[in-house]
């Protein structure tokens, strides 16, 4: 075997493939797992009577959490199941963030407020 194909089949070997519906499902657990602790933060943040600035402080944490147990979940090797590192990091970000604040100031009322 030449040099230059053994140059190319070691190239070919470095290139990494996804499947596009595994890909599209992994993305799609993240999304539902954003979303559904940003409900269940939002009602603990309601409940335990955050305000303001203190809210959004509780809601990074979480998120922070949630992006490392997504990659503890992953092995640490996100490579290996998405296109990109910031998919597992910050995909969902601002959609939980909206689902966060719904249920926030809900849960926020029922307590305190009535």
């Amino acid at each position: 075997m030449g040099s230059s194909e053994k140059r190319s089949k070691d190239l070919m070997s470095d290139i990494p493939t996804f499947s596009a519906e595994n890909l599209q499902n992994n993305l799609k657990v993240i999304q539902n797992s954003r979303t559904f602790l940003s409900i269940i933060a939002g009602v603990l943040a309601g409940i335990i009577g955050f305000n303001g600035l203190t809210g959004f402080v509780f809601y990074f944490v979480v998120m922070l959490i949630t992006s490392v147990g997504l990659m503890a979940k992953a092995g640490f090797s996100a490579d290996l199941y998405f296109d990109s590192l910031n998919r597992v990091l910050f995909d969902g970000f601002l959609g939980g963030l909206m689902s966060f604040v719904l249920f926030w100031t809900f849960a926020y009322d029922l307590v305190h407020i009535f």
